[in-house]
């Protein structure tokens, strides 16, 4: 049987890769729902602060190897084909996770328990670090085109229905154990799901195709020569990644934030910030794959400059009309908006930077490029506008946090989108975009 991709079958590829990506994501965030339950269950000391302090770095830890995995695993996509390393990227990350899930507590195993915790959440990055870069990759050479836009802004899509899911089973737990069974064995649930569903998602992603382009390439680069052409396009790179900054940092802000920003600094109920969350990340499905076909009508550039210059206008204004009469209303509000600028970028960002990476390391490049804003800037996050309005005294700081994120994006996408002779030498001109 071919392994080539046929235009009739496209839609049934974004519906194997979306759904191996949704798992993946919600494998690695959900770390993060029930960190402060980890700390105390894996790791030593009667200080709950310092438990706590403890599972959140394991949790950043594996932000933190994403690079690497983009690096390693991205060459390794790029050399032996988009099929084979997306099926790999979702043994790692089923590996990680059951670590997770089976490790016995602290008090039974003793320092063995921190240690396998650890190991399974590097094993979860070095797969996040390259799944992302693989889909996108993966589902902008099988779009049609005109296309691309659209069907890329799948794999972001995807990754908001993770958050929904994890978030919906949260609220499902919290409402039916007990504090004492949730730290007994109530916290290993989603993570038990999580392998559960690992062997549907792993026989189905086996049934994709390889991508045309992959295929009909004349030959595919050594490691070494990958490697080389990463380090020469090392400031495409660089741009790349502060391209994304305002992404991941709007992610983040939107979705890992927003339960602790709510309930902690607003007083609103765990459940009124959770279903303020479970909203922006459905505002966010239903947005991203709008925003990128808008992207392919319109090009790149226009969504690219107007979303950085709405995030710097508003997002500093916003907060501040929020914590001046916090409200579960405002704070909907204000997560809707910002859930409306950044599918607005990202469904531009994601696609442009699959056609801006040389056609050789495209996986490698992009990947990197991602997984770096992510590990210095997004992953961050949360700990960052902490640490802001503790500092200062001013809730409204996050927004801050976010105008920053847009001015460093905005600065690359100008850069980028006025240099097509360097942007055009990097890829065939079928693929570069209509910026």
């Amino acid at each position: 049987m071919s392994t080539q991709a046929k235009p009739q079958a496209a839609w049934k590829s974004i519906g194997i890769v979306a759904s191996g990506n949704f798992l993946e994501m919600y494998d690695f965030m959900v770390f993060g729902f029930y960190a402060a339950i980890i700390g105390q269950v894996h790791f030593p000391g009667n200080n709950e602060y310092a438990s706590l302090m403890l599972a959140l770095m394991t949790f950043g830890a594996g932000f933190l190897m994403r690079p690497v995995g983009a690096l390693v695993l991205g060459a390794y996509i790029d050399r032996h084909g988009r099929r084979t390393g997306l099926l790999l990227t979702l043994g790692l990350m089923a590996v990680g996770t059951f670590a997770i899930a089976a490790t016995p507590s602290y008090a039974t195993i003793g320092l063995a328990a921190p240690l396998a915790i650890l190991t399974g959440r590097l094993v979860q990055g070095l797969s996040a670090g390259v799944e992302l870069g693989g889909v996108s990759v993966y589902l902008s050479e099988i779009a049609p085109p005109g296309r691309k836009g659209f069907f890329v802004s799948w794999q972001s899509a995807s990754q908001q229905m993770a958050i929904v899911f994890a978030a919906i089973i949260g609220i499902v737990l919290a409402s039916t154990l007990s504090p004492d069974e949730m730290k007994s064995w109530g916290w290993r649930v989603p993570f038990v799901i999580g392998c559960l569903l690992i062997p549907f998602v792993y026989a189905i992603r086996r049934h994709l195709v390889e991508t045309p382009h992959y295929l009909t390439r004349p030959r595919h680069p050594t490691f070494s020569e990958i490697y080389r052409s990463l380090h020469q396009a090392k400031g495409l790179v660089l741009l790349g990644m502060m391209m994304t900054i305002m992404t991941t940092v709007s992610f983040y802000m939107i979705t890992s934030y927003t339960p602790t920003f709510g309930t902690n600094e607003l007083h609103l109920t765990r459940l009124e910030s959770l279903i303020v969350t479970l909203s922006a990340a459905f505002s966010n499905f239903v947005l991203l794959p709008t925003m990128g076909a808008v992207s392919d009508r319109i090009g790149r550039k226009r969504l690219l400059i107007g979303a950085t210059v709405m995030m710097l206008l508003t997002a500093y204004p916003a907060l501040t009309w929020l914590v001046d009469a916090p409200s579960f209303s405002r704070l909907l509000a204000v997560e809707l908006w910002l859930s409306l600028v950044y599918s607005s970028y990202n469904g531009a960002l994601v696609v442009y930077l699959t056609e801006i990476m040389p056609p050789a390391v495209r996986t490698a490049g992009f990947s990197m490029a991602y997984s770096l804003a992510t590990a210095l800037f997004g992953g961050f996050t949360p700990a960052i506008a902490t640490y802001l309005i503790h500092e200062t005294g001013n809730k409204a700081m996050p927004g801050a946090w976010l105008s920053l994120a847009a001015v460093l994006s905005l600065i690359a996408v100008l850069v980028m989108t006025r240099r097509p002779a360097s942007v055009a030498a990097t890829a065939t001109s079928s693929e570069h975009p209509a910026i």
